[in-house]
């Protein structure tokens, strides 16, 4: 199991990511612990970016509900239709907001949050079974990088279930 994260010294996020998945599916290979790769995946992201919140939010019952994170205290449980997380569990696509303040319906867990991205994650059934929420203290911080980016760490999450 890799314990560092080696990372180059760059600020450019796509070389970031081609970095950073394949020691993410290190970290993660041979443990089946779903929770704690969650974690390590959440503490992965944030370190490597300075991401102000990265977390799961899990399907359970008719919600979503707080998973493994990294940042500030967090919204417990939002439905399936409030806020970007809801949004994008309902849409089943990535959603990027680059200013929360003009998203119809966003739950402010944090003022401090400017801008988000959201990704879902499917079930091998097809359904959704949780979303990877991740925000900045930046507007308009994300990008189609980050998309694809993160679009990658949730393919190796999505081998996990």
């Amino acid at each position: 199991m890799a314990e560092t994260l080696y990372l180059p010294a760059t600020t450019d996020r796509a070389l970031l990511y081609e970095s950073l998945v394949p020691q993410i599916a290190a970290l993660t290979e041979g443990e089946n612990d779903l929770i704690a790769n969650l974690a390590n995946i959440s503490a992965a992201l944030r370190e490597a970016f300075s991401f102000f919140w990265v977390g799961f939010y899990l399907k359970k019952d008719q919600q979503l509900v707080l998973g493994p994170f990294q940042g500030p205290i967090a919204c417990t449980r939002i439905q399936f239709d409030k806020g970007v997380c809801g949004a994008c569990y309902t849409r089943k696509e990535t959603i990027i907001v680059p200013d929360v303040e003009q998203f119809p319906g966003h739950i402010a867990c944090s003022s401090a949050s400017k801008s988000e991205i959201v990704l879902p994650v499917f079930a091998p059934d097809g359904s959704v079974a949780m979303v990877l929420d991740v925000d900045s203290d930046q507007l308009d911080d994300f990008s189609a990088v980050d998309a694809q980016g993160l679009g990658a760490v949730v393919k190796l999450v999505e081998g996990l279930l």
